[in-house]
């Protein structure tokens, strides 16, 4: 029985981080309709930003992710306003190329300052706590918890603040929003800066148990594609409970199945439940 509780906090760390990344995906789609590829390089940047914070600058955890969250933010800001701002008359393959682009450019940065070896984040909580008979690892509650906190957050920025309101506005009826006079640059800015956020706290919580290396990312933003695509292309629920399905999936699956086929079962999920409701599980739109 704690085998098969361990197995529901790993489904649940990794459906955390899954989550929190489809999740920056999913807003930036659901405003611009723009696939972002480059956001598993935004995670990656996040990871390594947190990592130099900590080992070389000598900050504490929580000031390493948020300072690795403001520097994604910014990176992701920039890549709107230099990137996808100037092609948004253009054809929609000019803004998939430009996004391959700036994930091949961000990858080879990374690697010509601290290149391709992977490194490892020391881990701020080793320890582990005891509850009911039950032992988890700090590190991964903190992971739940975390995303948690962001998730309410986000729900709360998105529902109760005025500019909450504009992002919901435009992602409902983008040309409705227009013509009320909502400022669709401050938008698409505002959405691209809580995105890169999002993707580096995500990569923050998760590299203390994981490693760092240029290509962190891809494995993660392929599985990222598949909750969005599985909850309903731009759905924040969606991308929540979506992010929860491939973390369980892939944690009994490894510990019941095979950990060599752990990888294929977000796909092979992805392929069962569009067969079955090829919408996704939620409706289009921002709820």
């Amino acid at each position: 029985m704690n085998l098969f509780f361990q197995q529901i906090l790993n489904g649940l760390t990794l459906g955390s981080v899954y989550g929190l990344v489809a999740l920056g995906l999913t807003l930036v789609y659901g405003i611009l309709h723009v696939p972002n590829f480059s956001h598993g390089a935004l995670y990656m940047v996040g990871a390594y930003a947190a990592w130099v914070l900590m080992v070389s600058v000598g900050v504490n955890y929580w000031l390493a992710m948020l300072g690795a969250g403001v520097v994604v933010a910014i990176i992701s800001v920039l890549c709107e306003r230099l990137v996808f701002n100037p092609l948004r008359h253009a054809p929609p393959i000019h803004d998939k190329i430009a996004a391959i682009g700036i994930l091949l450019f961000l990858e080879a940065v990374v690697q010509a300052i601290w290149g391709a070896d992977f490194q490892r984040m020391p881990a701020p909580y080793p320890g582990v706590i005891s509850f009911m008979g039950l032992f988890m690892p700090i590190q991964r509650v903190l992971i739940v918890v975390g995303a948690i906190v962001l998730m309410l957050g986000l729900h709360f920025f998105l529902k109760r603040t005025t500019t909450g309101a504009t992002i919901i506005a435009m992602a409902q009826d983008r040309e409705g929003a227009f013509l009320v006079g909502i400022d669709a640059n401050k938008v698409s800015m505002i959405t691209f800066a809580i995105a890169g956020f999002l993707a580096a706290v995500a990569a923050a919580l998760f590299a203390p148990i994981n490693l760092v290396y240029p290509g962190m990312g891809h494995l993660v933003i392929m599985k990222a594609f598949v909750i969005i695509v599985l909850g309903g292309m731009g759905s924040i629920p969606g991308a929540i409970v979506g992010g929860m399905i491939i973390g369980f999936a892939e944690s009994f699956g490894a510990f019941y199945v095979s950990t060599n086929y752990k990888d294929l079962i977000a796909f092979a999920l992805l392929v069962i439940i569009l067969s079955l409701r090829p919408q996704g599980l939620f409706t289009k739109g921002m709820r």
